[in-house]
């Protein structure tokens, strides 16, 4: 995420009907408003993280509300420091990022901000179809310039209209500390022999070789879609997601059993532990390696932000080498209630801009720019390498969570892989499973 199977992001800077992508792209996560505060048409969020000077975005005045799911502290101040950064009058009501994707569709479907947090391609797709989303057809006529045709296409609904503006990006691989590397003797795995006789290694010498966290219900999606995209191929794992491969082919159980083989090296107990808790464990040198996205920075600082590095998943089948890469595009949409329009669009496109994703990067380190004249100049060794990653993919992939329908992950896969995780053994019955709820889902 060749250019009809895949648009490539530049080397810079639950529910309905299935949506059918046109054309296909793969460019390139996370309870919003609980029942009380639905009924009542309310944001129960904190209020205002920034506003500024000059009280006026739009016609009528007045301010921007904007949703966000940007509750990290690094990526929540950030957000601040950019809208400080501007001339418009903003009030961001801040909540937790899973707590936000799991209630995002009644949320829109009540009292929706102004402007709202969310992901590009199917996620962006599904509810523009459902008339949730404002068309930015008119905003990309300003701002389209500074974009990549692959990042117009993924923000562009199903009948050819946008509805996204992209922001930032980061690719996952596979995180380690370079001193541990450097004092231990271990050498970065290309294949998946080299990765599994690694992990053995660092079991013997007494460390976790692999962090696992899912309590989120999330972190696991990345390693699955690594396994499948390395042993079948970019081309299968996007046609699994959208509903057209059986989960009960020999290929899916093989992704399973190459899984099934790392756990005796992973983390025990990942349902139950957060992905910021693995992702200490790697900084305090507990663990060894960590598959996750270039956001884990977020957690570090100083000397243990410095060693931080990656490698891309490791090969399994020659046919498909390190090709794929996943890196999910992050950004802004409107909502079909706005109460703001104009405002709105002010909004949108300052953060379509250059300067205003490099004013948020000077904050948060731990992705890349989306615009093409983004300042690359200040990008870490992190970053730089990330852009690197992406720019050499041959396929880019979103996520499971993002290219597959919302009610399938959340209600199917999320379970699915926790029960794996802690009850590995029967792999026929659980995508036996899986078949016959995705046969439901995909036919409603």
């Amino acid at each position: 995420m060749a250019e009809s199977q895949a648009q490539q992001i530049p080397p810079r800077s639950r529910l309905s009907p299935p949506l059918t992508l046109s054309p296909p792209f793969t460019l390139g996560r996370r309870r919003l408003l609980g029942g009380a505060a639905y009924a009542a048409g309310a944001l129960a969020v904190p209020a205002a993280l920034a506003g500024c000077e000059k009280p006026g975005t739009g016609e009528d005045g007045g301010t921007v509300t904007l949703g966000s799911n940007y509750s990290d502290e690094v990526p929540k101040k950030a957000l601040a420091d950019l809208l400080a950064a501007s001339e418009l009058d903003v009030r961001v009501n801040t909540v937790d990022h899973n707590t936000f994707q799991e209630n995002i569709t009644r949320y829109l479907q009540a009292t929706p901000d102004d402007v709202f947090t969310w992901f590009a391609g199917f996620r962006m797709q599904y509810f523009a179809a459902q008339g949730m989303a404002a068309d930015l057809s008119d905003v990309w006529g300003s701002v389209g310039g500074g974009y990549s045709a692959a990042m117009r296409t993924a923000s562009t609904g199903t009948d050819g209209k946008q509805y996204f503006v992209p922001f930032t990006y980061y690719p996952w691989a596979v995180f380690y500390r370079r001193s541990v590397f450097a004092e231990r003797g271990y050498q970065v795995p290309r294949t998946w022999d080299d990765f599994t006789g690694l992990c053995a290694r660092m079991k013997r010498d007494g460390l976790i070789p692999i962090a696992m966290a899912d309590k989120d219900g999330w972190p696991a999606m990345g390693t699955f879609d690594h396994i499948n995209l390395r042993a079948n191929g970019y081309d299968f794992h996007v046609s699994l997601m959208a509903g057209k491969e059986s989960w009960e082919d020999a290929r899916v159980k093989q992704v399973f059993s190459l899984w099934r083989e790392l756990l005796p090296y992973s983390q025990p107990g990942a349902n139950g532990r957060t992905w910021q808790e693995a992702a200490q464990s790697l900084g305090q040198k507990q663990t060894g390696m960590y598959v996750f996205g270039l956001f884990v920075g977020q957690q570090f600082t100083g000397d243990v932000a410095a060693d931080l590095d990656f490698f891309p998943f490791p090969q399994i089948a020659e046919a498909h080498g390190q090709d794929a890469v996943e890196a999910p595009i992050d950004g802004f949409m409107v909502s079909s209630k706005v109460k703001n329009p104009d405002g709105a669009k002010a909004l949108v496109r300052y953060l379509a801009s250059a300067q205003a994703q490099a004013a948020y990067l000077g904050s948060d380190p731990n992705n890349v720019a989306t615009h093409n004249a983004a300042d690359t100049s200040r990008y870490t060794a992190l970053q730089k390498k990330a852009v690197e990653l992406v720019g050499g993919a041959k396929q880019i992939s979103q996520f499971l969570d993002r290219d597959t329908r919302p009610d399938f992950a959340s209600t199917v896969m999320i379970p699915s892989l926790q029960g794996f995780l802690s009850s590995p053994n029967d792999i026929d019955g659980l995508c036996r499973r899986i078949e016959a709820q995705k046969k439901t889902i995909f036919a409603s």
